[in-house]
């Protein structure tokens, strides 16, 4: 199920003149995957646009096609990435109505996708500032705060979590362990998948958020 069309940000005043989705799906798919390769391995700034268009064998001016700048690259391909994510956690969220065992699958299906695509993640965290994510269309997905900032006021109006602040510090939370946790596991590369230790992280999730009366 697609919920949500990943796109450049929104302004389109980077020069580019075509729409990533007009793109064959193998070439889009090659430059995905080159962007992760590339920018999780070397600083953001040593990256050029050129080292993509070589080991996506493409040509540069395509690359200014369809995206226009480095920048724009960047969040197209993290917003593609994270359009799959939310379109996952849609789809294992239906039918379930019990606030803990929602927010338990959120972060299950998070861990579990972190760890099929840990360079997401990384990227994620080295190439994009964090006052640029509100620039990426997904983080205005309906969808997605429906699901997610959703269930939170909703736990919160039913007692089960924390009211006594607002949904979003809560949300901030929820992403402050999480994204610390990710990033720094495959930062230290460690061996073994981050779903393994699920039950002990989740317990420090429900503990940090669950109504403490």
């Amino acid at each position: 199920m697609n919920h949500s069309t990943p796109q450049t940000m929104s302004t389109r005043d980077d020069g580019a003149t075509a729409h990533p989705s007009t793109m064959r799906k193998a070439t889009l798919e090659r430059i995905e995957k080159s962007v992760l390769e590339l920018f999780t391995s070397a600083d953001f700034n040593s990256v050029a646009l050129i080292d993509v268009a070589r080991m996506a064998n493409v040509s540069l001016q395509t690359i200014y096609k369809y995206f226009g700048s480095k920048e724009q690259l960047v969040a197209y391909v993290l917003d593609s990435a994270l359009s799959r994510l939310a379109d996952r956690m849609i789809d294992h969220l239906e039918g379930i109505e019990d606030i803990r065992e929602r927010l338990r699958k959120t972060l299950w299906v998070m861990l579990d996708y972190f760890d099929r695509h840990p360079k997401v993640i990384v990227m994620m965290t080295q190439s994009i500032p964090a006052h640029r994510y509100r620039d990426l269309p997904v983080y205005e997905s309906p969808q997605l705060m429906a699901a997610f900032l959703g269930l939170l006021k909703d736990g919160q109006h039913r007692g089960v979590l924390n009211n006594q602040v607002s949904s979003k510090v809560l949300l901030d939370v929820f992403m402050g362990i999480f994204g610390r946790v990710v990033q720094m596991h495959f930062l230290r590369r460690e061996p073994n998948p981050l779903l393994e230790q699920f039950e002990s992280l989740f317990a420090m999730v429900w503990g940090a958020l669950k109504n403490p009366a």
